[in-house]
């Protein structure tokens, strides 16, 4: 009978993320494929596992992917795991996967840590649809090409991105895509862990001046184009006004008011109703 071919997904920053169900399959298994086993022995040594591993990486995918495909089909037991994250998702693991569909070789996700989803329910961005670009091409050029054939999703926006050319992608997407909220989460789980919120014009902005970013770093972006910053002093129940004398229903006004002035629906209400009592005094 062949083995198994198990996706593990391993913590993104902080050991303590991994699940119990994960380090038993990597005490279980035959063989680990690692992105870099450096890396992933740390993790091994922490837990006291023991099982051997073998390189598996961009470089050298297609030839281990089928070495890995030879010994599964022979019986053997085998984890693929990232550097960190769920393997596949931006990492090796595509090719292997589909040669063992193709082998009829049983394919098992261990599910857990994944940057991308862990930024995006800590983000405040809308969450019921959202679209994954992985890397933005490295080139100016092409990357402010593929982001315009992104402005019309209707979802949020998640890249991951390099700290080197996170400032450059910022005011590429400002420029694109117009102003949006956005989001930079960086380090995620691990000590430095910050996530930067604003609109596309401020972050863009703010990393314009930073010279030295490091980490790990998830890009994400409002569907929505906003319009201009609200003046200073411009009250919300002016805005309703506003937007109501252009043809939207009472709900719409208060929705697209909230989202000018940066407030949650239930601030802008509570707002609301106080900047009306007042008038009434």
């Amino acid at each position: 009978m062949p083995g198994t071919l198990f996706l593990v997904a391993t913590p993104i920053g902080n050991l303590s993320d991994i699940t119990h169900r994960a380090l038993q399959v990597l005490k279980e298994v035959d063989l680990i494929a690692c992105e870099d086993t450096r890396h992933t022995h740390k993790l091994l040594n922490h837990y006291g596992i023991n099982t051997k591993t073998i390189s598996y990486h961009e470089h050298n995918e297609q030839q281990r992917s089928s070495q890995l495909i030879d010994m599964l089909q022979q019986g053997s037991n085998i984890a693929v795991v990232s550097d960190a994250g769920t393997p596949s998702i931006s990492d090796p693991g595509f090719r292997l996967v589909r040669a063992a569909i193709e082998n009829d070789i049983t394919v098992v996700p261990v599910p857990g840590p994944s940057a991308l989803i862990s930024a995006l329910v800590a983000a405040g961005l809308p969450t019921d649809e959202f679209f994954f670009g992985g890397f933005l091409p490295s080139r100016s050029n092409a990357r402010r090409a593929r982001l315009n054939e992104l402005r019309s999703v209707p979802g949020t926006l998640i890249f991951y991105e390099a700290p080197h050319r996170l400032a450059t992608t910022l005011k590429d997407a400002y420029e694109i895509l117009g102003e949006r909220e956005a989001v930079v989460a960086r380090e995620l789980t691990k000590v430095h862990e910050e996530i930067k919120r604003g609109r596309l014009s401020e972050l863009a902005a703010d990393y314009a001046d930073e010279k030295d970013i490091r980490g790990e770093i998830v890009l994400l972006i409002d569907r929505n184009v906003l319009g201009a910053a609200p003046a200073k002093g411009v009250s919300i129940a002016d805005l309703v006004d506003q937007f109501e004398q252009e043809g939207m229903d009472h709900r719409a006004a208060l929705k697209k008011a909230a989202r000018e002035l940066g407030l949650s629906r239930a601030e802008a209400y509570r707002r609301l109703i106080s900047e009306t009592a007042d008038l009434h005094k």
